[in-house]
């Protein structure tokens, strides 16, 4: 899926010149990046694997002539966070898409410890220290976009992922309330929430994925500045829709079967 004309042209104006998108070496953060350097934004991308970022550097910049900036680091820490902001810190940032996250699946008793703190890092503690800085900076030049990585199983819990999908409750929680507060204030801010999508995230949670990140990238960048949440990709709507009239407790119930089958092989 490619942008329209005039969504090319509302992003670069209204978010640009530099938008920063975190987790970008693969998957959602990738085809974010490719987008909007499509659309005429210099991009800052960053990722753990500096080799990858640099190959996509070099192809943004070959094939939509813009700028790229890359950094490499490990966001599970808070010095590869600070890493980020302090790199970018001279960059007329626009948009920053947080997408840097990754997932587990299984039975929460038999979950490997330091990995799900780590994923509590990556995925909340992080996504904190870098959607307040910038929301920060936003509010003060009454001008900005925050996309921030939610997802299908945030709005109840999910057995055997329980933990992953507890993180994107947070994120959920979070983006929508500040949402709110900050669109007074110039700054438009985006929970995108896709069902299943097949990247590194996939394989790391022995997850069985459907959609691709082709399919996600473009209802998010044309969904922020219109609304708050989105539910990017036609499976993704149909799930939510036949799960919207169902008692929560029966939700979870549902998912506890579509994990299951999801995970069954790696069980």
């Amino acid at each position: 899926m490619k942008l329209s004309l005039a969504d090319r042209k509302r992003l670069k104006t209204k978010y640009g010149p530099w938008a920063l998108v975190t987790g970008s070496s693969s998957g959602i953060g990738r085809e974010l990046a490719e987008r909007l350097a499509e659309a005429g934004l210099n991009v800052v991308i960053h990722g753990r694997r500096e080799s990858e970022l640099r190959l996509l550097a070099t192809s943004l910049e070959q094939s939509f002539q813009v700028k790229t900036f890359v950094i490499a680091s490990d966001v599970s820490t808070p010095e590869g966070v600070q890493q980020i902001l302090l790199a970018v810190k001279d960059l007329p940032i626009g948009l920053v898409a947080v997408s840097a996250g990754f997932g587990t699946s299984g039975q929460f008793h038999q979950a490997d410890l330091s990995e799900e703190v780590n994923m509590l890092r990556v995925n909340c503690e992080a996504l904190l220290l870098i959607t307040h800085h910038f929301a920060k900076q936003f509010a003060k030049k009454r001008r900005g976009g925050i996309v921030l990585l939610s997802s299908l199983v945030a709005f109840q819990g999910v057995p055997y992922a329980a933990h992953y999908a507890a993180t994107k409750a947070y994120v959920q929680s979070l983006g929508e309330a500040i949402a709110i507060e900050l669109k007074p204030l110039g700054v438009d801010v985006l929970c995108a929430a896709p069902g299943p999508v097949a990247s590194g995230f996939g394989s790391r949670a022995n997850m069985n994925m459907a959609l691709t990140p082709r399919q996600i990238g473009v209802p998010i960048l044309k969904a922020l500045g219109r609304t708050s949440n989105v539910l990017p990709g036609l499976l993704t709507k149909i799930l939510v829709g036949s799960l919207r009239t169902v008692p929560r407790w029966a939700k979870v119930r549902i998912m506890e079967k579509i994990m299951g089958e999801m995970t069954a092989h790696h069980r």
